[in-house]
């Protein structure tokens, strides 16, 4: 064989060898259970309070309100009013009567519209902030 072609051959399986490792190294740390968010019991809290947050995927004041909880706001109680093309409402929004996002709903059949502060929804719902 040609020293050229053992010389390919090598860097060839170095490359493979490397690239396999990185899937595994990268792979392995998906195991791990996800670091709890910042705002993970306040945004636990909203939602037992019957809090709701009516909103659209397409509104960049739902997608700020959602921002100031970090990664907490996979545990927000978010209803998605937007049909997936961005054309209409979906009929849980309808049957709410949600004319603006965000629109924030409480126990009591209050609402708040726009982006809402922290610490004015812990003072709504008595929730603890961080």
């Amino acid at each position: 064989m040609d020293n050229n072609i053992k010389i390919f051959v090598s860097v060839v399986g170095v490359l493979i060898l490397v690239t396999i490792a990185t899937v595994i190294i990268r792979g392995s740390g998906n195991n791990l259970p996800p670091e709890p968010g910042k705002y993970d019991a306040f945004a636990t809290c909203l939602k037992d309070k019957g809090a709701v947050f009516y909103g659209a995927f397409w509104c960049t004041h739902c997608q700020a309100q959602k921002k100031l909880f970090g990664s907490s706001q996979k545990l927000l109680p978010y209803v998605e009013c937007s049909t997936p093309d961005a054309s209409g409402q979906t009929q849980a929004c309808i049957d709410k009567k949600i004319t603006g996002y965000p629109t924030w709903e409480f126990a009591d059949g209050s609402r708040l519209t726009e982006e809402i502060p922290l610490a004015q929804l812990a003072e709504k719902t008595f929730c603890e902030l961080p």
